[in-house]
């Protein structure tokens, strides 16, 4: 065999794959083999297609990974924010999500406080006109 040969065996070895592989590469891209010996050999052109098959296969692989591990961060990166910082909504929600029966409840003690102070006013008032009223 000449030097610009290869057979499939050594062209699966040189890519690390099998020689099924090669073998289903040449028949769907209908490279031109010729047999020698026994063995099915390649020359340069059909090697150097073969490489570039296997070169342009491999940068799709690396592609495809590429984006499903991108995909994969940007989720968890959504999902650290939506942990990290409750959006505006949450917060109205938040802030409107006190029951209506503690409200009522604030409100009467407010009520009642108000009451307090407008009692102990009369008090002072009355206690007032009466020292005044004794000094009189």
């Amino acid at each position: 065999m000449s030097k610009n040969v290869k057979t499939i065996k050594e062209l699966a070895d040189e890519l690390g794959t099998n020689k099924t592989r090669i073998s289903r590469i040449i028949n769907k891209n209908s490279i031109s083999t010729q047999k020698i010996k026994n063995k099915i050999v390649l020359e340069d052109n059909s090697v150097s297609l073969i490489r570039q098959y296997f070169k342009n296969e491999m940068q799709q692989r690396l592609a495809l990974q590429y984006k499903k591990l991108l995909e994969e961060y940007k989720s968890e990166i959504n999902d650290l924010k939506a942990l990290k910082m409750p959006s505006q909504d949450t917060k109205e929600e938040q802030a409107n999500s006190q029951p209506q029966e503690e409200l009522e409840t604030l409100k009467e003690q407010i009520r009642a406080l108000n009451d307090k102070i407008k009692g102990q006013e009369e008090l002072n008032n009355q206690s007032s006109k009466k020292w005044y009223q004794f000094w009189k």
